[in-house]
């Protein structure tokens, strides 16, 4: 009787652990979708805000640039919020505040408009941080697979939010105000499903101690916690750039401007395989250099074609620069996870590399411009990113080697 009594405990304790794994699966591929879409489903809809608002172009341009100014102000704290509240409980105030913002955004006057903004910016950064040491926590033996799924739901999302944003916005009626306030739908839905991952097993603390004990750790004295922050931050130089700048480039090179859109829009695309292969590689291998050769090459070879090939290869070109950032990015994501030691360290590290790697794409768009009015010319500002790619290899191949940042 206490034999099968036992069993049936173990049983049990065993199905309420898969739930709680099935659940928290679920709220990580949610959290991953909701990293993006609030801020790419603004990129199309800037012309339409900025008539409807009366703003300028620059300060409509702010809108992009402020969720990076959020990121790479809050990035570096987030660790510490995380250690003293917990990292689930620090993720659902995240998923809240996420929620309000895009609210207060949709509301529809330039105050509203701008202060939604920056607390999206804001949640954003605390989900990016830590939701890669949240998979190296719970996800040890999975941890490629795990980034690749929540890379995927990122990305895949993100693309979609580019995408449906139009035609919400003007077939449905519902104006720009509604096509960005309808992202509010899925982190509310987020929220309840993350709600769970609040009542935290027993041994879920297991690290506090740890943590405790170090968290006085200064990774910024690590050199290799360096190279990988240039590695993630030279990646989003590039990728927001792009982003920023392409189209205009492509409409000189001949595109009208709905095929230059569609271009970044197969760029995006091609990132989505990508980051899910990648993680998953990465992983199975000790070091991960032989990874960081081909996305070096990639957007070497994307680039130049850009710059002196034919119009008949820009779709080609942008692929290769899609695959390049798509790679780069996974494999950044991966290293915060495979270059520590624990938990603590993978937060920390994260934060470090985010906020330093978002400053970066911050400043990367209006150096790029500043590049061409200085010069009337796109090549100056294209070399550039080519010297910035030949970087990425060079820092890659040291953060690639297989070996764990060293805290001061």
């Amino acid at each position: 009787m206490a034999i099968q009594q036992t069993v049936n405990q173990l049983e049990q304790k065993k199905i309420n652990n898969n739930s709680r794994i099935g659940l928290l699966i679920i709220g990580v591929i949610l959290i991953g979708a909701n990293l993006r879409a609030p801020l790419t489903s603004v990129g199309p809809l800037v012309t339409s805000i900025r008539d409807a608002l009366g703003i300028t172009n620059a300060l409509s341009g702010s809108l992009t640039t402020l969720p990076l100014l959020s990121f790479a102000l809050l990035s570096p704290f987030a660790p510490r919020i995380a250690r003293r509240f917990g990292m689930e409980l620090t993720l659902f105030a995240s998923l809240i505040l996420l929620t309000i913002g895009i609210a207060i955004r949709s509301i529809g006057g330039v105050p509203t408009l701008f202060m939604g903004t920056i607390l999206i910016g804001l949640a954003i950064a605390i989900g990016n941080v830590l939701l890669p040491s949240l998979i190296k926590h719970n996800f040890a033996r999975n941890i490629g697979l795990m980034t690749g799924v929540y890379a995927v739901s990122m990305n895949l999302c993100g693309a979609m939010a580019s995408g449906i944003s139009i035609p919400i916005a003007f077939s449905s009626g519902m104006g720009w105000t509604g096509a960005l306030g309808c992202w509010g739908i899925l982190s509310l839905i987020t929220v309840f499903f993350w709600m769970p991952q609040l009542r935290r097993p027993a041994n879920g603390d297991k690290n506090v101690q740890t943590a405790q004990k170090q968290k006085n750790m200064n990774l910024w004295r690590s050199g290799l916690a360096w190279q990988i922050t240039f590695f993630m931050g030279l990646q989003s130089f590039i990728f927001y750039t792009v982003i920023t700048w392409m189209p205009e480039i492509l409409e000189q090179k001949g595109l009208n401007a709905d095929e230059a859109g569609w271009m970044l829009s197969i760029m995006q695309l091609a990132v989505i395989p990508i980051t899910f292969i990648v993680p998953i590689l990465a992983g199975r291998l000790q070091s991960q250099r032989i990874l960081v050769v081909p996305p070096a090459v990639f957007l070497v070879a994307g680039i130049f074609g850009i710059l002196y090939g034919s119009e008949l290869f820009i779709p080609v070109c942008m692929m290769l620069i899609g695959i390049g950032v798509g790679t780069i990015f996974s494999l950044s994501m991966m290293f915060f996870s495979l270059r520590t030691r624990s938990t603590h360290e993978a937060t920390e590290l994260s934060g470090m590399a985010q906020s330093f790697g978002y400053l970066l794409a911050a400043i990367g768009p209006v150096l790029f411009g500043w590049l061409h009015d200085l010069t009337h010319s796109w090549t100056v500002p294209l070399l550039m990113l080519v010297a910035v790619s030949a970087l990425i290899f060079i820092v890659g191949m040291r953060a690639g080697k297989n070996e764990y940042v060293t805290a001061h």
